[in-house]
């Protein structure tokens, strides 16, 4: 183990860290409390043994601060002292300290003690590690419960999380945000003429598509069957516009036949953006079925394009539900 020695007498210092480095120990020393503090900060330790009564830093003061310190690693802590009062010594326990040695010190007692702190030292070692793998994995099963399994974009529950910190940010600092919702033109087209499982892996390359074109910042969310949606913070229409243009090229250039034809089709994309109303009370909802409106103009239009809403205040009807079953083709 290592262990810091915390000793004003330069003698005693000495003599126990002969002692303890001849049981196999590595050992820092420091002069008093401060000393002890500062070299703490640094570097890590297992075990300190500490004298009670020091300038500058008492042994309490030292053991209050170690306990209060936010660490994985448990510090086993030791006092020294030649105080015979049950009261002081349990004051001292109080403070945090795990033992406590009486001076005169009694070697083959330290000996005892510092068996007893390897294992303490150890357990605790084993519980952290345990505690860092369940908090690993609790954020793996966070990680995968806001993950589409197909895609691997975000799914409906982290873009609902996401939309939310959006709004509540951009309500703050009046920064402005759009969203755009996509649909894959004919994807039941495609599905029947090549099958389901072809038509997974169609979605996994077009939501890869989608975001390997779009920002590091923008969020690509897949929000269900061939629908995506992206958030697309600091964008005004015009620009998320043209940022949605370049992401419905990018599909197009797939060049992924649609069906056997003819005439030889492709799969493309279509999209709606609509813009976060600051200073509004608009629900995410309402948004999200602007944006869907826009997009049911988009295949309206021919699809393979981007349509913006154009019913940009928040008394726009949410009518999204209804046109999504009609768009279907």
């Amino acid at each position: 183990m290592r262990i810091l020695i915390v000793e004003d007498d330069a003698a005693s210092l000495l003599v126990l860290q002969a002692e303890i480095e001849q049981l196999g120990h590595e050992c820092l020393t420091a002069d008093d409390g401060l000393q002890a503090w500062e070299l703490l900060q640094t570097a890590a330790v297992d075990v300190v043994v500490s004298d009670w009564m020091m300038p500058r830093l008492d042994g309490i003061e030292l053991c209050r601060r170690v306990r209060a310190q936010s660490r994985l690693e448990y510090t086993y802590f030791i006092f020294l002292t030649s105080l015979r009062d049950k009261r002081e010594i349990f004051a001292g326990i109080e403070s945090g300290a795990d033992d406590y040695l009486l001076k005169p010190l009694d070697y083959e007692e330290l000996q005892m003690r510092l068996m007893v702190a390897a294992r303490v030292t150890t357990l605790h070692a084993k519980l952290a590690e345990k505690s860092q793998a369940l908090e690993r994995l609790n954020r793996e099963f966070s990680e995968q419960g806001r993950t589409d399994a197909l895609t691997q974009l975000g799914n409906r529950l982290r873009l609902h999380e996401d939309l939310e910190m959006l709004a509540s940010r951009a309500g703050r600092y009046q920064q402005r945000c759009c969203i755009a919702m996509c649909d894959i033109d004919f994807f039941k087209v495609y599905n029947d003429t090549h099958g389901h499982l072809a038509g997974d892996e169609v979605l996994r390359t077009v939501a890869r598509t989608i975001r390997d074109t779009a920002r590091s910042e923008d969020g690509v969310y897949r929000y269900g069957g061939e629908e995506f949606l992206l958030i697309l913070p600091e964008q005004s229409l015009d620009s998320a516009t043209l940022a949605m243009e370049r992401v419905c090229k990018a599909v197009e250039s797939l060049a992924i036949p649609l069906d056997s034809g003819p005439p030889a089709r492709i799969v493309t994309l279509s999209a709606g953006i609509a813009a976060l109303n600051l200073g509004e009370s608009e629900g995410l909802e309402l948004l999200i079925a602007r944006a869907d409106a826009a997009l049911y103009r988009a295949k309206k239009a021919g699809r393979n394009n981007v349509q913006v809403d154009a019913q940009p205040d928040s008394s726009a009807p949410a009518t999204a539900e209804p046109l999504r079953s009609e768009r279907k083709a």
